[in-house]
């Protein structure tokens, strides 16, 4: 009696498929969360560094208007205290809204947290949308 030869199972086949999808779909998966760790990495090290520089120049801003304010007021301690308290005064509040205007702008002008990692999840979308 004559065999015909073994054909291995369509299960098999279809099964290797699926975890060759799985194994991409994971591997996908992987790039993306490294990505994200990375940028998660750079954000946390511009925060970090952006809290230093804007501690030690508030400390320093703070020093050398304590003690010019002091030295001026002395000047005028017998003839005008008042009124170079008041003009001390009106000058640092113009002085905070505009700090305050500039660091509005500077947030504005800063890139968005995780714009690659949104980007290539954005791409990825789009490959795998069915083409109409």
């Amino acid at each position: 009696m004559v065999r015909a030869p073994e054909i291995p199972p369509a299960s098999a086949g279809v099964l290797s498929s699926i975890r060759g999808l799985a194994d991409g779909l994971l591997q996908t998966a992987h790039d993306r969360l490294e990505l994200f760790a990375v940028e998660l990495h750079e954000e946390k090290f511009r925060v970090i560094q952006l809290f230093i520089w804007i501690s030690a120049a508030i400390f320093s801003a703070i020093l050398a208007i304590t003690f010019a304010s002091l030295a001026v007021v002395y000047l005028f301690w017998e003839s005008a205290r008042l009124a170079v308290l008041g003009g001390f005064t009106l000058l640092y509040a113009v002085i905070f809204v505009g700090v305050l205007r500039y660091c509005q702008k500077f947030i504005a002008r800063q890139p968005k947290p995780f714009e690659s990692t949104i980007s290539e999840l954005h791409q990825d979308r789009t490959c795998i949308r069915p083409q109409s």
